[in-house]
């Protein structure tokens, strides 16, 4: 039994999309085979699907050229960070001043009549550049600051940096003409300061057809595992993510947990690190694996990782808070929020011990994702934000205006 299926969503208005420029804006490396910037190329193209102009504006580094179908307007790579995972780094305030330079610089030659703006660093950017080209700006929040900022630095940290992350996402929120976000929990949070619309919008997935089994097979074997005798984490090695508990829960079975990342690092053992070299490798080894999981406990993102376990139909366990329209029992085996790693290591046996419930858990997952995560209805939700910022940046000019006039009289 899987959650109800919405009504079938109405056609995109192709000629509104069609008369948008949109200007999609990540303060990250571009491209890397990382959660938020797959998203960020996925809503560029889905947009593009439904007939807007999108163009990207990025970090001048990534893992290699960008993808030859999408207009991407990238700042001076000398002033871009060297390292290419997330986190704090001595360049990324030049490079984000650089951004927001090629804001303003092509908004002046190209009009653009709205900014997605791409979690925080990129929100500030774009509100910074809004200064001076007024362009609406939709916050897309990839997260909450105020749980997640304090895994980036030391423990003795760990308060101030939470209260500084609350500070950032109320701030955020209550500046930028609307907010996209990706959970409900971040929507509860961000509602309560923003001055335009909040619209729970999460990211989406076409699912396509499996790796056949001799690729599948092929690829499991380089790394040394076997086909349905693995536990599996895909995705980066952040300490947001609660590794450490995965590591834990993993001394406690008798089965191998590996840990897919394109990350150079190696995640804790006795987890198995699996490097791998593209995202098809990543996604043949999640329809490999016999349960998928995910560790992390921090609320407020919508882990894109979520989606790849739900296409290949794999059996999830994960704590509650991060795993939006999931069901425990028939979409997910769901863990509290604050499980331990014996109750991480008890999900993963009891599925291990159950075949049919857990199949039967993967199927609920794949037919959530088919019925909540479809592109085009997406795309026509995220339109009518991109309208809403504009209602309210165009009324807000107006109401200037008015008053204005009403001093000049």
């Amino acid at each position: 039994m899987v959650q109800p299926q919405r009504a079938p969503q109405p056609p995109l208005p192709a000629i509104r999309a069609k008369a948008l420029h949109l200007a999609l804006v990540g303060a990250f490396p571009f491209p890397l085979p990382q959660g938020s910037q797959a998203f960020f190329e996925a809503q560029a193209r889905a947009l593009m699907a439904a007939g807007a102009r999108v163009t990207l504006f990025t970090y001048g580094r990534g893992a290699g050229p960008g993808p030859p179908d999408l207009e991407v307007v990238r700042t001076d790579p000398r002033l871009s960070p060297r390292r290419l995972a997330s986190g704090p780094s001595f360049r990324k305030p030049f490079a984000d001043a650089a951004l927001v330079a090629k804001l303003i610089g092509h908004q002046r030659r190209d009009r653009f009549h709205a900014v997605l703006a791409h979690n925080a660093e990129a929100a500030l950017a774009a509100l910074a550049a809004r200064v001076v080209t007024r362009f609406p700006v939709v916050y897309v929040a990839h997260t909450l600051l105020g749980p997640e900022l304090p895994a980036y630095g030391p423990y003795a940290l760990a308060r101030p940096l939470e209260r500084l992350g609350r500070y950032l996402d109320r701030m955020l929120a209550r500046r930028a003409d609307a907010v996209q976000v990706l959970s409900r929990a971040a929507e509860r949070v961000l509602r309560t300061t923003a001055r335009g619309r909040v619209a729970c919008i999460p990211p989406g997935l076409e699912p396509s057809p499996p790796p056949t089994a001799r690729a599948t097979a092929a690829i499991c074997r380089e790394h040394g595992l076997t086909p349905g005798r693995f536990v599996l984490y895909a995705g980066n090695l952040d300490r947001y993510q609660d590794l450490d508990d995965l590591a834990a829960a993993a001394e406690r079975l008798d089965v191998l947990v590996a840990v897919a990342t394109h990350s150079p690092y190696e995640a804790p053992q006795p987890l198995l690190t699996v490097h791998v070299g593209n995202p098809d490798e990543a996604r043949a080894l999640c329809f490999a694996a016999a349960v998928t999981v995910l560790p992390r406990r921090r609320p407020g993102g919508f882990p894109i990782k979520l989606l790849q376990y739900m296409e290949a139909a794999r059996p999830i366990v994960a704590r509650a808070g991060v795993v939006d329209g999931l069901a425990d029992g028939r979409s997910v085996w769901l863990l509290d929020r604050e499980a331990t790693p014996d109750d991480l290591a008890d999900g993963i046996r009891a599925l291990l011990d159950q075949p049919e419930l857990a199949r039967a858990l993967g199927r609920g997952g794949r037919e959530v994702l088919e019925a909540e995560h479809r592109w085009p209805g997406l795309t026509e939700r995220t339109l009518e934000l991109v309208e809403a910022a504009r209602a309210l940046r165009s009324g807000g000019r107006q109401q200037l205006v008015r008053q204005q006039l009403d001093r000049k009289t």
